[in-house]
């Protein structure tokens, strides 16, 4: 079986960006990888692959200790109510397996049909760390890297503070 990182690594080299990867065991969790990254320098993320009712998706990557209320996403996005998207959906969609979800298999969205919500922790962070499509594998990009290979796919990421307050109108 080919290996679903090969694409990834070649379009990062085509576009002049250097990470460097480390392998570990599989892991499916923030708390997997909590547990087993030792000092890997950079911010770490949780992703969500979501869909709302009218039947957009969305890949939304924050922080991984950010807060994310499901039931008040879809008001910070702009978009109708949310669930998780099923793991069918996601291969057809990103093709890779529940577990590897990162911004970097937005590469396999030929469509463009996801959207992508960033936290503005990782965009404004220095380094940060992905799967690189597989999920016993992390790699290290910086983001100004990683704004540059959403923007090279066509993509332009809606950059969220979670943080933040929502505004007035988010609370209708």
């Amino acid at each position: 079986m080919s290996d679903p990182s090969t694409p990834l690594f070649d379009h990062l080299a085509k576009l002049g960006i250097e990470t460097k990867t480390h392998e570990h065991e599989p892991l499916f969790t923030v708390e997997d990888s909590q547990a087993l990254r030792g000092d890997l320098p950079g911010l770490h993320s949780k992703n969500l692959f979501v869909k709302d009712k009218k039947g957009a998706l969305w890949l939304v990557v924050a922080e991984e200790e950010t807060e994310i209320r499901m039931n008040h996403l879809h008001k910070r996005l702009g978009c109708a109510r949310l669930s998780f998207g099923k793991p069918q959906l996601l291969i057809e969609t990103l093709g890779i397996k529940p577990g590897s979800v990162t911004p970097f298999a937005l590469l396999n969205d030929r469509d463009r049909k996801v959207n992508l919500a960033l936290d503005a922790k990782l965009a404004n962070g220095d380094l940060l760390n992905f799967h690189p499509l597989r999920n016993d594998r992390t790699t290290t990009i910086s983001s100004a890297d990683l704004l540059t290979f959403i923007g090279s796919l066509g993509y332009e990421a809606m950059i969220i503070d979670f943080d933040a307050e929502p505004a007035a109108a988010d609370d209708k």
